[in-house]
């Protein structure tokens, strides 16, 4: 398999799984962004267990899983019912400290990063095999488990939260817990997610974890379309393939084509591309010729 071709395919799913993490959270309307520094936070602690204490990876990717997790079910306690500008304001201040705070620690290379992190598998071609596994295996995974989200009872409580919070509350919504649950789901993909996203340049640095990220992951949802899980599936891998065509003097202003392209959807589009009454009318016209199909 071609490098790049490795890396159009891992950045894709990381940007399919992050926006679903900024998905699920805002289906009661909180964009939280602490799922930045729990990839940071997870991915540095793996690589340090695998690079140091010579822990196997199988096990380092599941303690990220499990410390994103927990965080945010931490964090929660405090912001599960919070307003949505509160909870970016957490999610920002904690990106900044894991920042200075990793910046500061020498065991895990601080501003120099921790470069040298083995192939899983034993050679690069088994490493690229596995990671692009793992990350799909992922999104399927995490696409079943938010579509039974968004066609349960829970799913239709934080429908009707982003609505009217108040006319939830009155019909018996528990916000706080549902939002506890939602963020922690959220953190927890997160966790799993920056070991995964360190690993697939088998190397970590602060530059990996930057505030950028926030920007391209809003771009794939809002673009998208962040009434549905369909959006990000379908945004991401053309957000990300079609600048690769582009010239290299171009491409190094991605971000800001992104940024340009995000304040234009929310004016022109705020519902995104792709929206819950679309992904309805091409499931009945499916529907329909299957049922022509059957008839004939």
């Amino acid at each position: 398999m071609p490098l790049s071709l490795y890396y159009y395919l891992s950045i894709t799913a990381v940007n399919i799984l992050m926006s679903w993490a900024l998905y699920v959270p805002y289906r009661m309307t909180q964009l939280h962004f602490i799922t930045i520094a729990n990839m940071m936070i997870s991915g540095y602690l793996a690589g340090y267990l695998v690079l140091h204490v010579h822990v196997p990876f199988v096990c380092a990717l599941l303690i990220g899983f499990v410390v994103g997790g927990i965080i945010g079910y931490v964090v929660s306690l405090f912001i599960g019912d919070a307003p949505t500008f509160a909870v970016v304001i957490v999610g920002f201040t904690f990106i900044y400290i894991t920042r200075t705070i990793v910046e500061n620690l020498s065991i895990v290379g601080g501003t120099m990063g921790m470069f040298g992190l083995p192939n899983i598998g034993g050679n690069p071609v088994a490493h690229r095999w596995i990671i692009l596994g793992i990350l799909y295996g992922l999104v399927v995974l995490c696409g079943f488990l938010i579509y039974r989200f968004d066609h349960s009872s829970i799913g239709r409580a934080a429908s009707a939260i982003f609505v009217d919070k108040e006319l939830a509350s009155s019909l018996g919504i528990d916000i706080k817990k549902l939002g506890m649950l939602v963020q922690t789901f959220s953190c927890t993909l997160a966790g799993g997610v920056g070991v995964l996203y360190g690993f697939i340049y088998k190397s970590f640095h602060l530059d990996f974890f930057g505030f950028a990220l926030i920007g391209v992951y809003m771009t794939v949802l809002f673009v998208g379309g962040y009434s549905t899980q369909w959006g990000p599936l379908i945004a991401a891998p053309i957000l990300y393939g079609v600048p690769l065509f582009f010239p290299p003097a171009v491409q190094s202003w991605r971000i800001v084509i992104y940024g340009v392209m995000l304040i234009l959807v929310l004016v022109l589009k705020p519902e995104g591309f792709i929206t819950r009454k679309s992904v309805y009318s091409i499931g009945l016209a499916l529907s329909r010729k299957r049922e022509k199909v059957i008839r004939s």
